[in-house]
């Protein structure tokens, strides 16, 4: 059983969230984008996600996973409106990739265009389970800058959610404060661990 966790995050923060695996920090992003089911309660901007039908909770509050789904046989069949070349290129991908078939493509690349998939609906709430994981430190860095400038360019506000097991990555991008640590459930006295 996981411990509660209350949580206010602000316009423009990035939460970092971190702690050994098994902890409950998915279910914890799971729980706030209402993909399972939880006895939590989350609102945005004052309305209560039960208020709120949940393909339009999820489009404000969006959740991206480390492993990413692809049920067309070309990238681009996956946007409703393509991402601009210069984007694109910012995440160290060439623009042609949209006509390939996502097999195959490294779960890197995939990663990346996943996150630009889901950034064209302009969630209000980005939360992030591990989205460059499987990138090199280059790429990272390109993540990180096209997330930062996300934050601040978006018109309507917004903030970032992160699970990440980088302590680098961690200092880098956590606001002040803004650092969210699970902890394995403690053990009964007398039981083993």
């Amino acid at each position: 059983m996981s411990s509660p966790v209350s949580l206010m995050v602000r316009s423009q923060q990035v939460w970092m969230l971190s702690g050994i695996s098994g902890t409950g920090k998915s279910r914890f992003l799971k729980a706030l984008a209402d993909l399972i089911v939880h006895q939590g309660s989350a609102s945005l901007q004052g309305r209560s996600m039960n208020s709120i039908s949940a393909d339009k909770w999820r489009r404000k509050v969006m959740y991206f996973s480390a492993e990413t789904a692809w049920w067309s046989d070309k990238v681009a069949a996956h946007f409703e409106q393509l991402p601009a070349e210069e984007v694109i290129r910012r995440l160290g991908l060439q623009p042609s990739i949209l006509q390939s078939n996502p097999d195959d493509l490294s779960s890197g690349e995939k990663q990346r265009l996943a996150l630009l998939r889901g950034l064209q609906y302009q969630p209000q709430v980005l939360l992030l389970d591990e989205v460059t994981a499987n990138l090199d430190h280059q790429s990272t860095l390109k993540v990180e800058g096209l997330l930062q400038d996300y934050l601040q360019d978006l018109p309507q506000q917004c903030a970032i959610l992160w699970i990440s097991h980088s302590p680098q990555q961690i200092e880098r991008m956590m606001s002040l404060g803004c650092h969210l640590e699970f902890n394995p459930p403690s053990t009964a006295a007398g039981e083993s661990k």
